[in-house]
């Protein structure tokens, strides 16, 4: 796809969901720490789950200290009703005892650091990175935008490394944060994995599915 057709589609979603790249849905408040911790929970698992968890388990472990501390039942028992709870809650403790022999109790700034620590790859990485850390180093590739960059042409591939890097070139790294969220909010509201609503889809004559599935076949 042409950078000038990527932007076009970018500038018509950006407008369709104006509060997307200011509201994300969990990491929209607090401090570096928890929006590591809740990004950690968030994989598998919906927004508002993991919202549901988040007061129970700051006011038990509010700082890296604390968390380091907790035993794996007692979180377990605070995020059981998250997916693969038993994971990440050894996740969530492992990291903050990282955050404190490795990086002073803080969170580390750079993506190299960010992906020594357990439970973070390059997708919570760069989410922590641009909505605590205000750095746009990548793009956070979840299963929304995997599923939007091949159905909309900006991407060939279902791997996830190369999604991201055909995301970068395609578009200006100032926009690279909020391309998540944007698309993110496009795949909750129309492009349903199973039912994309391509009647109402604002960029439906820009999209390769719509052109090449849903069009051709009228």
């Amino acid at each position: 796809m042409k950078k000038q057709d990527a932007a076009h589609i970018y500038s018509l979603l950006v407008e369709g969901y104006p509060d997307a790249r200011n509201s994300p849905a969990i990491l929209s408040e607090g401090s570096a720490f928890e929006v590591l911790v809740l990004t950690i929970l968030s994989a598998q698992t919906t927004d508002r789950a993991v919202l549901k968890v988040r007061g129970p388990l700051f006011d038990k472990y509010s700082t890296p200290s604390a968390l380091a501390k907790g035993k794996v039942e007692e979180v377990e028992t605070i995020i059981h009703s998250l997916g693969y709870f038993h994971a990440k809650a050894r996740n969530i403790i492992a990291a903050s005892q990282t955050l404190l022999s490795t990086f002073g109790g803080n969170v580390p700034e750079s993506m190299e650091e960010l992906l020594t620590i357990p439970g973070v790859g390059r997708k919570t990485a760069n989410i922590v990175l641009y909505h605590a850390l205000g750095r746009n180093e990548g793009i956070a590739v979840d299963t929304h935008v995997r599923r939007l960059a091949q159905r909309i042409g900006f991407s060939n591939t279902d791997n996830v490394t190369v999604i991201e890097k055909d995301l970068m070139a395609l578009f200006p790294q100032d926009h690279w944060g909020d391309i998540t969220d944007v698309l993110i909010a496009h795949g909750r509201t129309i492009c349903d994995a199973k039912k994309p609503r391509c009647e109402v889809c604002p960029i439906s004559g820009l999209c390769r599915y719509y052109l090449a599935t849903v069009k051709k076949s009228k």
